[in-house]
């Protein structure tokens, strides 16, 4: 979907950029200094998001000299804010481009407020998510946050800090570590910080004179709306929408479809209809047996020692058959597989690698269609509690496990799908398998026999 990395000179400074396939128009996404657009597109955390933008237009992603693949900057030589402006200049003229949709989050919005106002006829509108004029009443002026910000930087942990209500697993964690890698080291983020925690382009607000959207998370503690409400409220004719949610970031679940559509709307004039994801999946939940007798026997110490080597072991058995882990619960795990039979196979694997461990787990399995949400499953709080997980109907039937005791055989009340066993298939792509799995054996059950091959 995506260019691969192309370079624009901004003056003897090469900025890195990727651009997706044309559109009706160009949306350049103002970077925060924090990404590296070799990988951002791709991340798992972002990818609803984009694919979302880009059916508005050309979306633009470019990294800041000094951060991910654009030139190194020396720290006492670091570009100014007119400078990291020409960045967007730079890029634009590199693509031929003669106007374009800016949107920028945090401090980014110093640059692109600079670029609007000095180059209004290149700036076809000004969209600002959480973003704010002066760091003063944000996090990220406080000495002992950027003290904090160094020692979590490459693991990951900041994007969930700045985004509490993200969906959390390994699987983001990684990739968000790692983008944080690519996009500059510990030392050079301790550099960056304090000057751009001094950005101030409140002066520059009354002087912008191109179509404005303020959008704000109301319960953002990191940049609190009254930030988002200066710029509105100084910026002639600005627009501005208070959105539920805590997280920093807009391009992630569960909140990025409500600012999709309200961008949307001020692009187009009308709200488009984000459709939820739907995929066809086996999702797998487990447990431990008995654990809650167990933990109150071993003492806090011992059991969650176990439990780290439970993760472990079920972490390398999804790995192992390709399972993607979607959250944990306590001593829980929710996994989805592309197909049925590597998640029972898998189920099979972990019921047999705990024994080592002197445990006996449990799991649900069920094959449906599975929907992403973009909020809390009111009937499965308890197994999830990480917003915008996939969800759905095979979710909640997947918690047969609960029911199972070593030896049951359990089932649900499917409509479409399929599975398949070792040796067996479905007869109709009407017919659903659910398996309930004891730490004795493993039992199938279906609406209608199984019909051998």
């Amino acid at each position: 979907m995506f260019s691969e990395t192309r370079y624009a000179l901004n003056g003897d400074l090469r900025v890195a950029y990727r651009a997706s396939r044309e559109g009706p128009r160009d949306i350049v996404s103002v970077p925060n200094w924090l990404t590296c657009c070799e990988l951002l597109p791709e991340l798992p955390s972002i990818r609803g998001w984009v694919e979302a933008m880009t059916s508005l237009g050309r979306l633009i992603y470019f990294d800041q000299p000094g951060t991910g693949a654009s030139d190194p900057v020396t720290p006492g030589a670091l570009p100014t804010l007119e400078q990291w402006a020409d960045s967007i200049t730079a890029v634009l003229d590199h693509l031929g481009s003669r106007e374009a949709v800016l949107t920028a989050s945090s401090a980014a919005f110093a640059p692109a407020a600079l670029f609007a106002a000095t180059h209004p006829s290149r700036t076809t509108a000004l969209v600002v998510l959480d973003g704010y004029a002066d760091a003063g009443g944000t996090a990220v002026v406080r000495d002992e946050a950027h003290a904090a910000f160094a020692r979590m930087w490459g693991s990951g942990m900041m994007q969930h800090l700045a985004n509490p209500d993200m969906p959390w697993n390994e699987e983001i964690r990684a990739a968000c570590a790692r983008m944080e890698r690519l996009a500059l080291s510990p030392r050079t983020l301790a550099v960056m910080l304090p000057p751009i925690a001094e950005l101030d382009v409140r002066a520059v607000l009354p002087t912008i004179r191109v179509p404005t959207l303020v959008v704000q998370h109301s319960d953002n503690m990191t940049s609190p709306p009254a930030k988002g409400k200066y710029i509105a409220e100084h910026i002639p004719d600005a627009k501005y929408v208070e959105l539920p949610g805590r997280n920093w970031y807009h391009s992630v679940e569960p909140g990025w479809r409500a600012s999709f559509q309200e961008i949307a709307e001020f692009l187009t004039g009308h709200q488009a209809e984000v459709a939820d994801d739907r995929v066809l999946a086996t999702v797998l939940f487990t447990d431990i047996v008995d654990s809650t007798r167990r933990a109150a026997e071993m003492g806090d110490r011992d059991w969650h020692a176990l439990l780290d080597a439970h993760d472990v072991i079920v972490r390398a058995q999804l790995t192992r058959f390709r399972g993607r882990e979607v959250s944990t619960s306590g001593d829980g795990f929710l996994a989805m597989f592309d197909g049925p039979q590597r998640a029972i196979r898998c189920a099979m694997a972990i019921r047999d690698a705990v024994q080592a461990l002197g445990l006996q787990v449990r799991a649900g399995l069920h094959t449906g269609e599975c929907e992403v949400r973009g909020r809390r499953h009111r009937r499965n709080r308890r197994a999830h509690r990480r917003t915008g997980e996939r969800t759905g109907r095979a979710q909640r039937r997947a918690r047969v496990q609960h029911a199972a005791r070593p030896g049951d055989r359990l089932r649900t009340r499917p409509r479409r799908a399929r599975a398949q066993g070792r040796a067996r298939r479905v007869a109709s792509l009407r017919r659903r398998i659910s398996i309930a799995v004891g730490f004795g054996e493993i039992r199938f059950a279906c609406r209608k026999p199984l019909v051998h091959r």
